[in-house]
């Protein structure tokens, strides 16, 4: 059984601000941004936290809802860089 991880990051200059949780520590995980946003001798703002956060419970979202296209006949449609190979 495989343990899923996620990866918030944010870089600020010289700074980098890198969260690895899994899905049952996300709530922690916006706790501790709430309480470095709260910390003076922390740089990471409360905007930052806010923007963090939000990503954070979008991620949760898309896990949630996924779909995998399919065509009628129950195939997998090719995707748009299998159809145009060469175009990104």
């Amino acid at each position: 059984m495989s343990h899923d991880f996620n990866v918030l990051a944010l870089i600020k200059g010289p700074e980098r601000f890198v969260f690895v949780y899994d899905d049952q520590s996300r709530d922690r995980l916006i706790d501790e941004l709430r309480e470095r946003a709260a910390d003076p001798q922390c740089n990471l703002t409360w905007f930052d936290a806010v923007v963090l956060t939000q990503k954070a419970r979008e991620d949760a979202d898309e896990e949630t809802f996924t779909l995998q296209p399919t065509t009628d006949d129950g195939e997998r449609p090719l995707s748009w860089y299998e159809q145009h190979p060469g175009d990104e």
